[in-house]
């Protein structure tokens, strides 16, 4: 098994694997009942590749709903997490060290093959022509990705805006050329939605979520730390009571 493409990725993200468990949000349940309405897939029952799973959040989610589940990521901390947040004793998921690019699969043992927050790191080329030979005939490929709206909020949107004025590699809703991941140039395209929901979080996972984006892990310690702390003034003085209610969308594209 080669994971060499993805090593360095998986360090990065491995820095972060505490507060990425910790902060980053759910999907709602309008998501899965979208991609079992456009896969024609019904999660109960379906074998799922989650490809990039890091520390479990959409494997959860699907394993709750009855799919049988292989996560797949490059990190092994990552996927220690997503183990040691598992229920013990069942069978329905399996935790693999692998590169997206190359998965260690037999061919057709997937119903779905889904990248949540992952597929931009991959090789576009390289990684659909893997989902599509692990897919079995009437799978289906899905990438979702969850994203702050920040056009439906002032507070949100200065936010992201400082967050691009302090950080180098920021990519996000403040810079203007920004958007969803291209997955749905990559495959024959059943459909894409936009899915808005709301997040009530705390104030410092709001900030752990923060910390667990890639910008960040790529900034030294103390750097970091001064940013979250001035987003934290910032954000108290906005919500003294300590909670968020943050406007969100999911971007879904579904595909054979």
């Amino acid at each position: 098994m080669n994971i060499g493409p993805l090593r360095g990725l998986g360090r990065m993200f491995e820095r972060v694997a505490d507060a990425y468990d910790v902060g980053r949000p759910h999907y709602p349940d309008e998501m899965y009942r979208a991609l079992t309405e456009v896969t024609g897939v019904d999660l109960d029952g379906a074998t799922t590749v989650d490809v990039g799973a890091g520390t479990g959040i959409l494997t959860r989610a699907l394993r709750a709903r009855g799919s049988h589940v292989i996560a797949v990521d490059p990190g092994a901390e990552m996927l220690a997490r997503l183990v040691a947040r598992s229920e013990s004793g069942t069978p329905s998921v399996a935790a693999v060290l692998a590169d997206g690019n190359a998965l260690p699969l037999a061919d057709g043992v997937a119903d779905l093959v889904t990248y949540a927050q992952s597929w931009h790191w991959l090789d576009p080329v390289a990684s659909i022509a893997e989902a599509r030979r692990v897919l079995r005939p009437e799978g289906a490929i899905v990438g979702c990705w969850n994203f702050n709206h920040a056009a439906q909020a002032d507070w949100l949107a200065a936010y992201e805006a400082r967050l691009a004025e302090a950080v180098p590699t920021y990519y996000g809703p403040a810079v203007e050329q920004w958007s969803a991941p291209p997955i749905a140039s990559a495959f024959e395209v059943i459909e894409e939605r936009w899915i808005p929901w709301t997040r009530l979080v705390g104030i410092e996972d709001f900030l752990l979520d923060l910390r667990s984006h890639s910008y960040m892990a790529a900034l030294p310690p103390e750097v970091a730390d001064e940013l979250v702390e001035r987003q934290r003034v910032a954000l108290r003085e906005e919500f003294p009571e300590g909670v968020l209610s943050v406007p969100m969308r999911v971007y879904l594209a579904v595909g054979r």
